[in-house]
C-alpha cells in the first residue's frame, strides 16, 4: 500500500546555536530563544506554515533540543495534528547509513530524505527556524510553479552596508515577484547585490534528492555556500523577493532592536496583526494569573503580559510573564524574560535578562552604548553599578561579583 501523498513538505532548520547571542543560547538553540513577550523565534515560520495551509513539517534539531521539544510538543498549537498533518522532531542519528551528526544545512536535510520520501511531495519547502517575518508561502509556491522552477530562493532587500553578512542574489527582474537567479554569492565582500537570502528554498523533490546525493560525496554541506552556486546554469533556478518586514536576530544588538520594533504607535513588527501562534503551555503561560499593577506604577509604550507585578516604571520595554518590578524601580529600553525579579529602586536601561534573574535593590545597570546581557538565574547584588556591554553568565551568585562597579565590556562568570 502506497503512503499518503501531500503537495508540500516543510523542513525547518532549527538546530543551531549562535555564538553572537552569547548566554541566550547556552541552553537552547536559537530557534527556541524567547521573543516578543510570549513567543519563541520558531513560532514565526510555524505560524506562516499554518496560515499557508502547509501542515506537514519536519524540524531538524541538534543543539540542546529539550527547550525546543518542550515548546513544540505535538504541534497542536499550530494545528499540525491529524490526518496528513504532523510536526516531527528530526534529530541527527548514528546508524548504518548516517554515521555523523549534521555537518551542515544540506546534510541535515540529506539525513532525512527518507522522511520526505515517505510523503512523496511535489515540492519541499526548506526554512530557517530563526527569522522573524510574516509570509504567505502560497505566493512563493505559486511563483515557483509558474516559472517551472527546479529551485526558488527567497530574498529580501537590505541596506548595501549590511549585505555582506548574507547570501546575495542577482536576479533578472522578470516580474514584480522576482526572476531568474543569475548569480549567487555567500557573504561576498563587497556584496554583489543588496538582496539577502532568507534561507527559504523551494525545491522540486526529485531535484532536491539529486543535488543532495551529489553533495553528500563532497566535503562541505551547505545550501548557500555549496549547492545553490553549483545549480546555476544547470537547473532552472529563480529568486523570489519578499517585500515585507524581516527581523534578523543573530546578534544581541539585532535581538534588542527587533524587540524595539514591536513598540510605538505604528510598530514595524505588529504581532497583533500577524496573529502569531505559540504554545501557551510552555512556561505555564496560560496558567498564570493577571498582571498586578501598583498604585504608583507608570507604564509607557511597553508590552507586558500575565503573571507579572509592576510597582515601578517601565518605558519602551518588553516584559515577559512572571516578571516582578519593585517599587521605585525604573526599567527603560529593556527586555526582561520570564520570572525576572527587579528589586526596589533599581535602574535598568538597555538590559536583556534571561529567565529567573534576580536583581538586588538599588542596583544600576545602564547599557548606554551596548546592551547589558544577563544569563538565566543570575543573582545581581544590591547597589551594584554595571556599565555598557557587560555580559553576566548564567547562575552566577552574588559572591562572584568582586567589586561594586563592573566596567564596560567585562564578562562576569
Amino acid at each position: 500500500m502506497k503512503s499518503l501523498r501531500v503537495p508540500v513538505v516543510a523542513m525547518i532548520l532549527a538546530g543551531g546555536r549562535v555564538d553572537e547571542l552569547s548566554v541566550l543560547t547556552f541552553f537552547r538553540p536559537k530557534a527556541a530563544v524567547p521573543f516578543g513577550g510570549l513567543y519563541r523565534v520558531i513560532d514565526f515560520p510555524l505560524t506562516n506554515l499554518m496560515r499557508s495551509g502547509i501542515w506537514l513539517t519536519g524540524v531538524l534539531s541538534q543543539y540542546r533540543s529539550y527547550s525546543l521539544i518542550n515548546h513544540l510538543e505535538n504541534g497542536a498549537s499550530w494545528d499540525m495534528v491529524g490526518r496528513r498533518r504532523g510536526l516531527f522532531i528530526l534529530p541527527p542519528f548514528q546508524g548504518r547509513e548516517a554515521s555523523d551528526w549534521y555537518k551542515g544545512t544540506a546534510d541535515a536535510v540529506y539525513q532525512n530524505l527518507e522522511f520526505i520520501r515517505r510523503w512523496r511531495p511535489k515540492e519541499v519547502l526548506i526554512l530557517s527556524g530563526d527569522h522573524v517575518y510574516n509570509m504567505d508561502y502560497r505566493t512563493l509556491l505559486e511563483f515557483h510553479r509558474s516559472q517551472k522552477a527546479d529551485l526558488t530562493v527567497a530574498f529580501v532587500p537590505v541596506s548595501q552596508d549590511t549585505a555582506h553578512r548574507f547570501g546575495q542574489g542577482v536576479l533578472a527582474e522578470d516580474n514584480p515577484f522576482g526572476g531568474r537567479l543569475l548569480d549567487y554569492k555567500e557573504k561576498a565582500k563587497p556584496p554583489v547585490s543588496n538582496l539577502a537570502s532568507l534561507t527559504i528554498y523551494v525545491f522540486r523533490t526529485e531535484v532536491l534528492e539529486e543535488v543532495l546525493e551529489t553533495n553528500a560525496r563532497e566535503s562541505s554541506h551547505e545550501f548557500g555556500r555549496d549547492i545553490i552556486p553549483k545549480m546555476l546554469g544547470l537547473w532552472r533556478v529563480y529568486g523570489f523577493v519578499h517585500r515585507g518586514y524581516w527581523g534578523y536576530t543573530r546578534t544581541i544588538e539585532e535581538y534588542w532592536s527587533t524587540h524595539m520594533h514591536l513598540l510605538g504607535p505604528n510598530p514595524k513588527l505588529d504581532l497583533r496583526r500577524w496573529k502569531v501562534c505559540t504554545n501557551l503551555n510552555h512556561r505555564y503561560i496560560r496558567d498564570r494569573g493577571p498582571t498586578i499593577i501598583g498604585q504608583k506604577a507608570r507604564i509607557c509604550d511597553s508590552l507586558f503580559y500575565n503573571g507579572s507585578r509592576i510597582e515601578g516604571e517601565i518605558v519602551r520595554s518588553v516584559i515577559f510573564p512572571g516578571v516582578h518590578i519593585g517599587p521605585g524601580a525604573v526599567v527603560k529600553d529593556s527586555i526582561l524574560l520570564f520570572d525576572t525579579k527587579v528589586g526596589p529602586e533599581v535602574r535598568l536601561e538597555r538590559v536583556i535578562s534571561d529567565t529567573e534573574v534576580n536583581i538586588g535593590a538599588r542596583a544600576t545597570l545602564i547599557g548606554e552604548e551596548e546592551p547589558i546581557l544577563i544569563g538565566r538565574q543570575a543573582q545581581i547584588p544590591a547597589e551594584i553599578h554595571v556599565a555598557s556591554g557587560v555580559t553576566i553568565y548564567p547562575a552566577v551568585g552574588e559572591k562572584v561579583f568582586k567589586s561594586s562597579k563592573i566596567r564596560a565590556g567585562e564578562i562576569v562568570r
